[in-house]
């Protein structure tokens, strides 16, 4: 078995600690409500997670879209295009003006 590394956020890695508490019975599942108050989830969420966790492990837990590109990011030759025309002709504007005019610029 290889073992690997996983990077968690601290929020998964609170959920994993009170998974496997719930997991090794030193909090039980009757009182995943008690577990759901510490996470912040409902008592359906935590049982869900408790299932997945004790099924494919803690790495189950982190989220799936890490290390994948953003879906609402934005082009980049546009963002290129922009960046440029702020640095040339508004360089002196903040940050909410120059967006302003970008948006008179292209209308």
């Amino acid at each position: 078995m290889t073992v690997g590394w996983v990077l968690m956020s601290e929020r998964e890695l609170d959920r994993v600690e009170v998974l496997s508490q719930v997991s090794q019975g030193r909090m039980t599942a009757v009182t995943a409500v008690t577990a759901a108050n510490v996470l912040g989830l409902s008592r359906r969420q935590v049982h869900r997670l408790l299932k997945r966790f004790e099924s494919e492990g803690a790495a189950s837990i982190r989220h799936k879209a890490r290390g994948r590109p953003s879906t609402r990011r934005i082009d980049p030759g546009l963002r290129e295009y922009a960046v440029s025309l702020v640095r040339e002709q508004f360089a002196d504007f903040g940050p909410t003006l120059a967006a302003e005019m970008l948006e008179d610029i292209t209308g």
